[in-house]
């Protein structure tokens, strides 16, 4: 007899909600009723009630949310309406119908349950919390809200009030507390994931919004400048490397094995200042263009704390593959220290530039001045040694 009212009320209640419901109940529907169902029977189970209560509980469970189809708030008083309805049809006792109207009327926000069918009825009702598709589930609650409000929450904020609900709710039941709790604290745990992830999603298009198609230009266009600069102190160096070693090799070959023979005596001075002013030019041609690289092994934590630039060789080649696969992720990770990491690129180039271009210009003032003196030598020297 029992089974027979329980099967003819889910044939009815699935088909008032599937007709009747309107369709932006996206979550107060027949599928949640149908999951609060399957919860009032695991705790029923659980908490030892007998046949009598575990009726009553399945039947409140499955009118608890029928007055959905006529007004939302206030909608228990509608559902004990529609129970009282059908089951007086089905010649159910008055002690079994008062028994349902409580149990329905427990389900109402702000009131505390004072019984044990209560506590099952409520607890079975928060059911969906301890689902493993609950954030699906508060995805449709999500819309049923702001379709049913007009006003659109979002993601976090939805977020934000789904862990604030979490962590204030307590179950009533025992059983509850025993085999739900565990996975209601998992999917806490998730949801305070979800919101550090929409945090981060914030934070990056915060940084779009800074970093934007500008910057990235600046820096393009200021690394390449800084780098065919670069470029042309090399070219320049290597010009006069290239003069003076010509230089150099034409006295070598030329100049200096005239100089046994005393007749040419008077040109070893000349000829000495010509080589010791392209020698010294060469000196300088040479350390314009010597690389320095670091011998500073880096860190994570300087990485973290942006004291390094890891996108230079010769500042990562002591780090091992592993450190640098982590270094260059946490950059791609985190813009800020990455366009940090630019930074620093664009001002140690700036500080290679002012050195090699100082360096060359005191290598070009002593190649000048080094030719002006030596011909002015070479000139002297044929001068004063001139025969009469």
């Amino acid at each position: 007899m029992k089974e027979k009212l329980l099967l003819d009320v889910e044939i009815y209640v699935a088909e008032l909600l599937t007709k009747q419901l309107a369709p932006i109940n996206y979550y107060h529907n027949a599928i949640h009723t149908r999951r609060v169902v399957a919860s009032i029977k695991e705790l029923a189970n659980s908490e030892n009630c007998t046949e009598q209560e575990t009726l009553v509980l399945l039947l409140a469970g499955w009118f608890h949310d029928t007055g959905f189809i006529f007004i939302d708030t206030g909608h228990e008083e509608e559902s004990v309406k529609v129970a009282h309805a059908y089951l007086k049809e089905k010649n159910v006792p008055q002690e079994t119908l008062d028994q349902v109207e409580r149990l329905i009327l427990a389900t109402k926000t702000g009131l505390k349950p004072t019984s044990k069918l209560e506590y099952i009825i409520r607890d079975a009702d928060c059911g969906h919390i301890t689902s493993d598709n609950y954030l699906d589930i508060s995805e449709n609650l999500l819309k049923e809200l702001n379709a049913k409000n007009g006003n659109l929450l979002s993601d976090k904020e939805w977020m934000e009030q789904n862990l604030e609900f979490l962590k204030n709710h307590s179950f009533y039941s025992d059983s509850a507390k025993q085999l739900w709790q565990p996975k209601k604290e998992i999917n806490q745990l998730e949801i305070q994931k979800k919101l550090y992830k929409l945090s981060q999603k914030k934070n990056k298009k915060d940084k779009k919004s800074r970093f934007g198609r500008g910057v990235e230009t600046m820096y393009r266009v200021q690394l390449k400048n800084h780098i065919e600069l670069s470029a042309i102190a090399d070219t320049k160096a290597n010009i006069l490397l290239s003069v003076n070693a010509i230089i150099i090799s034409v006295a070598l070959s030329n100049l200096i094995p005239k100089l046994d023979n005393p007749s040419n005596l008077f040109l070893v001075y000349p000829t000495l200042i010509l080589m010791l002013f392209s020698v010294a030019s060469v000196v300088l041609s040479v350390l314009s263009t010597r690389p320095k690289i670091s011998n500073v092994a880096i860190t994570k934590d300087m990485i973290k704390e942006k004291k390094t630039n890891i996108l230079f060789f010769g500042n990562f080649h002591k780090m091992s593959l592993k450190d640098f696969e982590w270094g260059i992720d946490y950059l791609m990770d985190n813009e800020e220290t990455l366009y940090n990491s630019l930074t620093k690129d664009l001002y140690y180039l700036g500080l290679v530039l002012n050195r090699k271009y100082k360096l060359l210009r005191i290598t070009y003032t002593v190649f000048m001045f080094g030719i002006i003196i030596s011909a002015a030598s070479f000139i002297y020297s044929y001068y004063i040694n001139m025969p009469l």
